[in-house]
């Protein structure tokens, strides 16, 4: 007597939405403003201006620069966006501020981007084990973007899922 083992969830047409997932997998240089700074505190509007014309940006090139400053010297803002428009000008993906912050921005214009068409009358499982679950509103985004699409909408595992939303028939 030969029993057959079916995987169930991987045979249902249950949908997963991981966090995770919605994060870019770039290589990330931290670009650390505080190398130009006078003692590591001051900026100098003429020597940090000459030290952006003639540094070498193609050093990033391929990579997500992540552009901050790893001290707590008050940086005016222009000077973050001169870097931006530098690394722009060069071909060369930015963003200002920590690698935390990149990943939550990543997962929040992920949400907004989504197509919808993917989840169109399916039944939808929000991953509750992920890397990414401490920011309630994600959940609030995805529900407002996929909820009106969805047949049901569950959060958890596909083992032990909690119903959300079901449509009325």
């Amino acid at each position: 007597m030969s029993y057959e083992i079916k995987n169930r969830v991987a045979e249902s047409s249950l949908v997963t939405i991981d966090f995770d997932e919605f994060i870019n997998q770039e290589k990330i240089i931290v670009f650390d403003l505080k190398m130009w700074l006078k003692d590591e505190l001051i900026l100098i509007e003429k020597v940090f201006r000459n030290n952006v014309n003639n540094h070498n940006w193609n050093d990033y090139n391929n990579h997500l620069v992540l552009i901050q400053c790893s001290n707590n010297a008050i940086i005016p803002h222009w000077a973050y966006l001169l870097i931006s428009s530098k690394l722009k000008a060069n071909g060369i993906k930015n963003f200002i501020g920590s690698e935390e912050d990149y990943n939550n921005y990543s997962i929040i214009n992920s949400i907004h981007n989504i197509d919808l068409n993917e989840f169109k009358e399916k039944s939808v499982i929000v991953k509750g084990c992920s890397n990414y679950t401490n920011k309630n509103y994600y959940y609030s985004l995805i529900v407002d973007k996929i909820q009106n699409e969805v047949k049901s909408l569950m959060f958890g595992e596909a083992c032990s899922s909690v119903p959300i939303f079901k449509r009325k028939k």
